[in-house]
């Protein structure tokens, strides 16, 4: 594999940065902070650090609003922290990805302070989607949409205008239809790149462009609209020339840069974002959104690196990230389907059983297993894994978060429903105890539970059975033992276990069932659980066959 084509097989990690590690103690993880743990993620074996967006931010939506693309939040550190810290990854072999977010930016972006200053039909509202109300005096908004963090997709401003926001009023959606957005991405792209960024992470992909034309249609009309390219506001056929132009900034380095899109599309038209003319990846969260189930498990993998194959990319596997219950606990606790935006719901009253929280509350243990073996399942596949930070101490969600320290923007709009996306972004557990379990002397901005010391760095590192020690030997391993992007599925004789081969002799059996299952020969390398003449269930092996 050449060097331009490290992503194919990579393990990437992503940072929170707000959650990782706090160097100045003022409860908020930073750059200085990730930089001192660069040991730990040098020994835990990745080959990437995706950083989760560290821009100036009003924190509306956990640094998804962005006030300024070309900085850092000053609660974070600053541009020369940032270029420490990536020539500090490198020194190490390991690469960066960062976020970036084109769809919207915040309320507080100079540009959209701009447009709200600037008269209707100004060129600086026409970044934006400004339109005329509805009803007599303009009262109502252009259209019934909902935001897909709940209430209205419009908010009007004080000359009477409504703007679209796609997710919160504090991120307006941009105007990717209008020249100067388009280049100044672009030129975002540059610095970036410029700075020794390795890749992107495309946040919501499919959205940016969108036909605001008139007459604009009706939520029930956008719900009835098939996705199939024309669709008004969702996986348009013209993002395949957006991303085509990111893709000539991106080839103008050496190795080129990559990128890989946050696309909540249907598979067939995952190569529109995964192709080598535009943004060369995607993410595949089929996996992320299956129960723990073999059968599920076997036709995603199919399908996925069926699609791969289709536009020339490699699949990007992921089981958890800062949008969705950590598995440990999804694979412990019922789970009653996903939102609009692919995410698990969680009732936040009523009789759903919250997924998370206190381990004795939920079945901890069987999802631990669970997700000990869907990882090594994960990890043994043709492509990249992305791991999210702190699954591989095997953390729980927190559930046990109370009302008024949330700070998620779905449970605020939406709290009928939804508890939000804060119980797996509390920042993660370094040592045993402690005010912040190790995280910074000034405390957590998210409360840390009491439980949460058991599942610290501190506590799992140099103990073999520990979650930590299973991820560093499997990553270990996973390095040695790649070859082609090539899977040959094994006959079982049994619906509830997965086994496939892998070049060079590397043979992967996964039992989801509760049944024993007979050991093929080979040299046992790695186990999830406890092992002996049989498999056990709820437990994956790697062979050397």
């Amino acid at each position: 594999m050449s060097i331009s084509e490290w992503w194919r097989q990579a393990v990437v990690y992503q940072i929170y940065p707000r959650s990782f590690a706090d160097a100045n103690a003022d409860g908020i993880g930073d750059m200085r902070g990730i930089l001192s743990r660069i040991d730990y993620l040098a020994t835990l074996g990745i080959d990437a650090v995706w950083l989760s967006p560290f821009y100036p931010s009003d924190l509306a939506d956990g640094g998804y609003d962005v006030i300024d693309y070309r900085d850092v939040d000053p609660r974070i550190g600053t541009l020369a922290d940032f270029e420490a810290l990536v020539a500090a990854l490198h020194t190490r072999d390991i690469r960066v990805i960062i976020d970036i977010v084109p769809n919207h930016s915040s309320n507080n972006h100079a540009w959209f302070r701009e447009a709200v200053a600037s008269e209707p039909g100004s060129p600086a509202r026409a970044r934006y989607h400004f339109r005329d109300g509805t009803g007599p005096d303009g009262s109502e908004p252009p259209t019934d949409w909902r935001s897909l963090f709940g209430g209205r997709a419009w908010t009007q401003v004080a000359d009477g205008q409504w703007y679209l926001h796609t997710f919160a009023a504090e991120q307006p959606d941009l105007n990717w239809s209008n020249p100067e957005v388009r280049q100044e991405f672009l030129d975002i792209l540059r610095f970036w790149s410029d700075r020794g960024v390795d890749g992107f992470r495309v946040d919501a992909a499919h959205m940016l462009a969108k036909d605001m034309s008139d007459p604009l249609p009706t939520q029930a009309e956008l719900e009835d609209h098939p996705r199939d390219g024309t669709h008004p506001t969702w996986d348009r056929d013209e993002l395949q020339e957006l991303y085509a132009e990111w893709r000539t900034v991106f080839n103008s380095y050496d190795p080129p840069r990559t990128a890989v899109a946050e696309a909540a599309v249907h598979r067939s038209r995952v190569p529109l974002y995964a192709s080598p003319q535009t943004l060369g990846q995607s993410f595949f969260f089929d996996l992320q959104l299956s129960d723990y189930d073999a059968e599920r498990f076997h036709t995603i993998i199919d399908e996925s690196l069926e699609v791969a194959a289709t536009s020339g990319s490699s699949v990007t596997w992921v089981l958890n990230n800062h949008d969705t219950i950590r598995h440990a606990s999804r694979y412990g606790t019922p789970c009653p389907g996903v939102n609009a935006i692919g995410e698990p719901l969680r009732k936040h009253g009523g009789d759903w059983l919250m997924a998370g929280g206190d381990p004795v509350l939920i079945d901890a243990a069987r999802g631990l297993r669970r997700a000990r073996a869907a990882t090594m399942l994960m990890l043994a596949l043709p492509g990249s894994a992305y791991l999210y930070q702190g699954e591989e101490l095997g953390l729980q969600e927190v559930a046990e978060i109370p009302d008024e320290q949330r700070q998620d923007p779905s449970f605020f709009r939406n709290r009928a429903n939804e508890v939000g996306r804060d119980g797996c972004r509390v920042p993660i557990p370094w040592t045993r105890s402690g005010p912040s379990y190790g995280f910074g002397d000034g405390g957590s901005h998210l409360p840390q539970p009491l439980w949460f010391g058991g599942y610290s760095v501190e506590a799992e590192d140099g103990e073999p059975t520990s979650t930590l020690s299973l991820y560093r030997e499997a990553l270990r391993l996973r390095r040695e033992l790649l070859a082609a992007e090539e899977l040959t599925w094994v006959a079982t004789g049994r619906d509830d276990v997965l086994s496939f081969a892998r070049p060079g002799g590397w043979l992967v059996v996964s039992n989801f069932g509760a049944e024993p299952f007979p050991l093929p020969d080979g040299e046992m390398l790695l186990s999830s659980g406890p092992i002996g003449d049989e498999l056990p269930g709820e437990t994956t092996v790697w062979l050397r066959a």
